[in-house]
């Protein structure tokens, strides 16, 4: 696990399973009315392709160095009491998270306006690379994309 962390942020990219709840409870503060938390989880399908699992890789140092720029981005926008961006490595099979992105903030528009930010930016600027293996033996590197067409 390699973390960058205060008591105001929570910047970590790990092997092992994310915790939704314990990022919940890192999230909520007293002065904060609002807070949105985003999980990214392994579909089965995209597209029409079955999707077995997932395997994500990245250069860590770089990596959190971005994700640590986001949440300051993101602070100079809104009014942030506290934000968590969390990412999994490794393998992550169907229905698991790969990602957690949350903020807690005065009032519940400046939540979703930053987790969106931080989840969307997080795609395209984090160097955090994902391969998809699908049921029919085939895998594909998947560049990141904040609106992806998944129709």
């Amino acid at each position: 696990m390699t973390e960058v962390s205060a008591p105001t942020d929570w910047i970590v990219i790990q092997q092992e399973p994310l915790d939704a709840g314990e990022a919940a409870r890192f999230l909520y503060d007293p002065r904060a009315g609002g807070v949105d938390l985003f999980c990214g989880t392994t579909r089965q399908w995209t597209r029409d392709k079955e999707t077995l699992e997932l395997s994500y890789e990245c250069y860590e140092p770089m990596a959190l160095k971005e994700m640590h720029n986001l949440v300051h981005a993101a602070r100079e926008q809104w009014s942030i009491e506290k934000a968590c961006m969390l990412h999994r490595l490794g393998i992550v099979p169907v229905a698991e998270a790969s990602v957690i992105i949350g903020v807690s903030t005065p009032h519940r528009d400046d939540a979703f306006h930053a987790c969106r930010f931080l989840i969307d930016q997080l795609k395209v600027q984090v160097p955090i690379w994902k391969r998809e293996y699908y049921a029919d033996g085939t895998t594909e590197w998947v560049q990141g994309s904040s609106m992806p067409d998944l129709k």
